[in-house]
């Protein structure tokens, strides 16, 4: 299991990337030690979008070829139970899961069967809501998937980074705002990135845990970030933790 140093170092890489393949590929060499050897990440399309539509809500993609091509041409963004899944509750779930609670129908279940010939027989995914209330999901398979809960941590923290990194790549360059953290903020943001709650940072720092959950809202506001893992990704980006 990699330490926050290694998970750093992921980032890092993911960051050096200059276009959205190489920030897939970055991604992927995180993903793949786990077994999560196949991407795909960009935003839901409605209902009815038509194929070739379909494509231009993808920003990052490493499946099979083959595999992408009967996705879009099968139409089963309409069918697939993730997607519904993440319409309806958009949260983190492994495919297995969002299949079961979605209780998907014979057609839902054949997404994943014609998945499993593509050796992506289960997988991860999770929602990153952006600022603008924009949901891109992030959905990772392989063959074999069973992921701790620091696995999922990582995951989650280099997903949330490699999509930032990728719509950075994507928009006109713009002279950057740094956010203007406190000391406090900043100490709150560094040990909310190694995984501890309010109420431990609270005891580390010696403050109150109503105290320490301001900071971090606070910090979560000026970084312009929609949760904490993307706060924290943020807050790596600009260099406040390293």
């Amino acid at each position: 299991m990699p330490n926050f140093d290694d998970t750093l170092a992921y980032i890092d890489r993911i960051q050096k990337a200059r276009t959205p393949e190489e920030v897939c590929r970055a991604l992927i060499g995180v993903t793949s030690r786990y077994g999560l050897t196949a991407l795909l990440a960009g935003t839901v399309p409605k209902p009815g979008t038509p194929r070739e539509e379909q494509r231009s809500h993808v920003m990052l993609c490493d499946w099979p070829k083959e595999w992408m091509e009967r996705y879009v041409s099968m139409n089963y963004v309409d069918r697939d139970p993730l997607v519904t899944y993440m319409k309806r509750k958009p949260s983190a779930v492994f495919w297995h899961d969002a299949i079961a609670r979605v209780g998907a129908d014979m057609e839902g279940q054949r997404v994943y069967g014609d998945a499993g010939a593509f050796k992506l027989k289960d997988g991860f995914a999770m929602p990153l809501i952006t600022v603008e209330g924009e949901v891109v999901m992030v959905s990772l398979g392989g063959e074999e998937v069973e992921l701790s809960e620091e696995a999922v941590s990582v995951i989650s923290l280099a997903s949330t980074f490699a999509i930032g990194r990728a719509m950075q790549l994507s928009t006109t360059p713009v002279i950057e705002h740094r956010a203007e953290l406190t000391s406090r903020e900043k100490e709150c943001m560094r040990w909310a990135a190694l995984g501890k709650s309010e109420w431990e940072i609270s005891q580390i720092l010696g403050i109150s845990e109503h105290t320490s959950e301001k900071h971090l809202l606070n910090a979560k506001a000026k970084l312009g970030a929609a949760n904490r893992v993307q706060a924290v990704a943020e807050a790596i980006r600009q260099g406040y933790i390293s």
